[in-house]
């Protein structure tokens, strides 16, 4: 049997076995060793499966994901993405829309300094779904706007989403932080647009607030975390991009200056200290066993060929005169399709052996634009029916609310996704956008 039918055929069941409720890691795990087993020898298979699972558990490397993870989760048991939705909704609070455009502008805030879309759900269920209904905003925009809202935090640096593709294509993740700041700022700019039309063709989803005195600015203004988010990012970000700090210096730095940061302001106790650390420990551990599984599989597939042979199909179409930009519009599409119905961090770095020699090495554009292109694709997936697990978190948050279905979520919903697709055709058009800062630092 060929490598290629092999590849095939190892992909079909890691399909089925995906679909029969085995668990991703584990199923990309036995599909890689037999594979390997089937193309190489029991004693290869054996061998690159010990020593991939070993190479990621000690890879220095990824020390980055757990020490911004419990940075993130420091934040958010202290209170912090409370806070600073708080001071936004101060200040746009009675625009059409403007709480949920405030709750899009305190998901942005809160992923500088979080990197975990689920962390910003819980926040934002927490915080600003409430007030949304107290002001009598529709469930269809209130939980619609926390599952798109918390995807920017897979943009806006510091991302676990970014961390995981930096590992799987060996790319700088420093870079790649830098790469999602323009546009995650263009994201949230369609969200607040797409939420403001939303409210103008449909006011009853989202009745104007009262305005609040310059007082309870100033108010919410001293005591919104805003400094402490301020001193947080440019400590670790800041000194990441200018070059003083790796980006695990810059983890560890931003970890500890989160910790001394809300100790000082006694935001946090021992009990939410171990609330963070049992949070980032369950994270990280689930992101190590899926990358060591998903490296073992991208092997197989290498050895089979499929990759290799898909590049080069895509270049002889390219050469016959297939446009380029029907080729991405494919890929964009796939993705699209996948999105609805796999896991997505599964589904990235299953696809990524695949679709990264194509977009950079056939195609030409850069590996951070890829990258960021995929976290938007990924983002879309999260909301999108019938899986969109994002929707399924937030109703798992606020199932006090009888009023919020998922029907109901899933119909607010596409107004989220059209932002998300302008964002990704932005970039489509103006690849420069996501790599001049790259360039410039």
């Amino acid at each position: 049997m060929s490598p290629i039918a092999v590849g095939i055929i190892g992909l079909i069941i890691f399909l089925v076995l995906m679909f029969l409720g085995l668990p991703i890691p584990f199923s990309m795990l036995f599909v890689g060793v037999v594979g390997l087993t089937i193309l190489k020898t029991p004693e290869a298979a054996a061998q690159i499966m010990v020593g991939e699972i070993t190479t990621q558990f000690s890879s220095y490397s990824l020390t980055v994901a757990p020490l911004f993870g419990l940075m993130g989760f420091i934040a958010y048991y202290t209170g912090i993405g409370s806070n600073l939705f708080t001071v936004i909704d101060k200040f746009i609070g009675h625009w059409r829309g403007g709480l949920a455009i405030a709750t899009e502008v305190a998901c942005a805030g809160f992923g500088a300094i979080c990197g975990s879309a689920p962390a910003t759900i819980g926040t934002m269920c927490a915080v600003a779904y409430p007030e949304m209904r107290k002001n009598n905003y529709s469930p269809t925009l209130a939980g619609p706007a926390i599952a798109a809202g918390a995807n920017l935090a897979a943009l806006i640096p510091p991302s676990t989403t970014f961390i995981i593709y930096g590992m799987a294509c060996d790319t700088s993740i420093g870079n790649l932080f830098i790469a999602g700041i323009v546009p995650g700022i263009v994201l949230t700019i369609c969200f607040a647009i797409l939420i403001w039309i939303m409210a103008l063709r449909h006011p009853d989803y989202a009745p104007r607030s009262p305005k609040a005195s310059w007082k309870e600015r100033l108010h919410a203004l001293k005591h919104g975390s805003v400094v402490e988010v301020a001193i947080i990012f440019v400590i670790s970000m800041g000194g990441m991009f200018i070059g003083l700090f790796t980006p695990t210096e810059a983890g560890a730095i931003g970890a500890f200056g989160t910790l001394v940061i809300t100790l000082i302001t006694r935001k946090l106790d021992f009990k939410k200290f171990l609330n963070s650390l049992a949070a980032s420990v369950r994270l990280q551990a689930m992101v190590f066993v899926l990358l060591a599984c998903a490296t073992v599989f991208s092997r197989f597939l290498a050895v089979s060929t499929i990759p290799t042979k898909i590049g080069n199909y895509a270049r002889d179409l390219m050469a016959n005169g297939v446009p380029q930009i029907a080729i991405l519009l494919f890929i964009i599409l796939v993705y699209f399709i996948m999105g609805m119905f796999t896991d997505l961090i599964s589904m990235m770095l299953l696809t990524i052996p695949i679709f990264h020699p194509i977009v950079c090495d056939v195609m030409g554009y850069s590996t951070y634009w890829f990258g960021v292109l995929i976290v938007l694709l990924v983002a879309i997936g999260n909301i999108t029916p019938p899986v969109g697990g994002g929707v399924f978190m937030v109703k798992g948050c606020v199932n006090w609310d009888k009023e919020a279905t998922i029907s109901r979520m899933f119909a607010g919903v596409w107004y989220f996704v059209i932002a998300l697709f302008i964002s990704v055709a932005v970039i489509v058009a103006f690849p420069k956008i996501v790599t001049f800062l790259v360039d410039i630092m």
